[in-house]
């Protein structure tokens, strides 16, 4: 390969939470690892990788010039965004005028709500649920309505329409918050499933944020279809929401972006998410972004797909093959991977609240899945190099589930 994905990186105390928040109490990080282990980072979902050169580059060619002062994003900003747009994902009618800076994807959900809501509101959302959803609507006083996905025969996440549909209808819902792919089933939609979904909405006139912040990574070669491509309808009534952060490992610099195709919908949110003056791009963000959506990161992209492909591939076989009584979807897309292990947990007297703690222990930080509206699931990053993957799931074999030697 081209790049290094390999080398196994030291992220103690470089602004990494990931490594430096084990242990804070906060209910959100995992636990630290007892006395002689180590931690490998399979919780909160940014990368144990370097970025891409040609993102590095470009943000050491614009600090060699030491003027930080006040300015407008440039027309190179918008058309790295249009010509990533055009090449990655197919899309041929982006222009300038339909984009819009965000700070971030969760600050971008709530300009569109209060656009499309009322303080009170019920918002429709798929789960298992993204936690950071949960959390910005509960702090903006939106209520949100759980339709469950559901495991098909062949263990695929589906979505199931007619309880949205019921949904919608029992709790008069016009605004759904859509994850594709999703985060933290690893699921990328099919076409015939986004045509369904649109259908519902259009006739229940639901407004969909679409948050499509992992639309970059796609595994064994699965294809993402842009909400707003699906239809006419879907293409003049979806806000979607992009971010080159968890494709190229950026989110500690801050910086997103809206697509909006409709005018009235657009002039809206622009207004909204600009009365609190705070919603103001970096100038090292832009120039990052123009260093990733670049040539040398198109290719830096590819390459990290086939590496998490196998990290995810791994990951899967191992559960499935290994750990009789949890179960584990193959992600089709993102990095993480969601294990239900009640079934293991019932049967062997553990209770949903204490298992994640387990892998902890041992230096396994996954994320309890309690945080994404499913106890007694774990969700499983594996973004990091393979050789952790491995190791990862030999303490799991040794000291959590018994299939080697020793046990916890």
């Amino acid at each position: 390969m081209r790049f290094d994905f390999n080398t196994i990186p030291d992220r103690r105390g470089r602004d990494a939470i990931a490594v430096d928040g084990l242990g804070d109490g906060s209910g959100f990080a995992p636990a630290a690892p007892m006395d002689g282990f180590d931690s490998i980072p399979l919780w909160v979902a940014d990368m144990s990788f370097a970025t891409a050169p040609s993102v590095t580059s470009a943000i050491h060619e614009r600090v060699d010039h030491p003027f930080f002062g006040y300015y407008e994003a440039s027309d190179a900003y918008y058309q790295a965004i249009i010509d990533w747009h055009r090449t990655r994902k197919d899309v041929s009618d982006l222009v300038r005028e339909h984009i819009g800076y965000e700070n971030g994807v969760l600050g971008g959900v709530v300009s569109a709500l209060n656009v499309l809501c009322s303080k009170g509101d019920n918002v429709l959302v798929h789960s298992p649920t993204y936690v950071g959803f949960t959390a910005v609507c509960n702090a903006n006083g939106y209520k949100l309505v759980h339709s469950p996905l559901v495991l098909d025969v062949e263990g695929v996440w589906r979505m199931d329409f007619d309880d949205m549909e019921r949904r919608i209808i029992e709790n008069h819902i016009h605004a759904v918050i859509f994850c594709s792919p999703h985060n933290p089933c690893g699921r990328v939609w099919e076409r015939w499933e986004l045509e369904r979904a649109m259908e519902l909405f259009e006739r229940h006139d639901v407004w969909v944020i679409s948050d499509e912040i992992w639309s970059d990574i796609l595994l064994d070669g699965h294809k993402h279809i842009p909400t707003q491509q699906v239809n006419d309808w879907a293409h003049e009534h979806t806000i979607a929401l992009y971010a080159p952060s968890k494709t190229f490992n950026l989110a500690g610099l801050i910086g997103s972006y809206h697509v909006i195709y409709n005018t009235w919908l657009r002039d809206r949110v622009d207004k909204e998410q600009s009365l609190s003056h705070y919603n103001s791009q970096n100038v090292l963000s832009m120039h990052a972004l123009i260093g990733a959506y670049s040539e040398e990161g198109a290719a830096w992209t590819d390459e990290l797909c086939q590496v998490l492909s196998k990290n995810a591939s791994y990951a899967y076989e191992h559960i499935r093959d290994k750990y009789p009584g949890v179960t584990c979807a193959r992600a089709e897309g993102t990095y993480v991977l969601l294990a239900d292990c009640r079934a293991w947990c019932d049967e062997h007297d553990v209770s949903y609240d204490e298992f994640p703690h387990r892998g902890w222990a041992v230096g396994v930080t996954w994320h309890d899945g309690a945080l994404f509206e499913c106890p007694g699931f774990v969700r499983i990053a594996v973004s990091v190099p393979y050789s952790q993957v491995v190791e990862a799931f030999s303490r799991l074999d040794k000291f959590v589930f018994g299939v080697s030697e020793a046990r916890f």
